[in-house]
C-alpha cells in the first residue's frame, strides 16, 4: 500500500519527488509471529509532521520498541502472558504470546530523526516524525517584476 500522491499544482517538485520515493513502504519487514493480526495503523500528515497511530489496546508503553535507523522506522512488540499456577498438577494451561513488527521506510532527508517522539495513550501508540524544513510547505511568495 502506498500513500496517495497529492494533486496540488502549487508544490509539484517537492511533493512529487517526496511521494514518489514512497514515504512509507508498507510492506517492509512486517510480520506477526503468531496467528494474530497486525495492529491497525493510521498515518497522517500535517504541515510540520508525519504522525503514525498504532491501535494497540490492552498494552502498556513498556510493551513497545520504536527504532529509527537508516530511514526506516520500526515499531515492534513482544508480550507474553503466562498465568502462574500454584498447583502444578493442572490438566490445562493456556499461554498467550503476541508479537508484531511494522517497519516504514521514510524518504531520505524527510524527517528530523533526532526529534522523533512517541507516547502511548488510551490504547494508541502515537509516533511523531517532525519534517525537515526543506519538505515543509512554503508560503506563497510575491515576485516583484522589474
Amino acid at each position: 500500500m502506498k500513500l496517495a500522491k497529492r494533486n496540488e499544482p502549487y508544490f509539484p517538485s517537492v511533493f512529487d519527488r517526496f511521494f514518489n520515493n514512497e514515504l512509507m513502504d508498507w510492506n517492509h519487514s512486517n510480520f506477526s509471529s503468531t496467528n494474530t493480526s497486525l495492529p491497525a495503523v493510521n498515518v497522517k500528515e500535517t504541515d510540520d509532521d508525519f504522525v503514525i497511530e498504532v491501535a494497540a489496546p490492552g498494552m502498556s508503553k513498556n510493551d513497545f520498541n520504536v527504532n529509527f535507523k537508516n530511514n526506516v522506522l520500526t515499531i515492534s512488540s513482544e508480550k507474553k502472558n503466562e498465568k502462574e499456577e500454584k498447583n502444578e498438577n493442572y490438566t490445562r494451561k493456556e499461554f498467550s504470546y503476541q508479537s508484531f513488527q511494522r517497519s516504514f521506510t521514510v524518504a531520505e532527508n524527510a524527517v528530523v530523526g533526532e526529534k522523533i517522539s512517541a507516547k502511548y495513550d488510551n490504547g494508541i501508540l502515537h509516533i511523531v516524525l517532525p519534517k525537515r524544513d526543506e519538505v515543509k510547505p512554503q508560503p506563497e511568495r510575491q515576485i516583484k517584476i522589474s
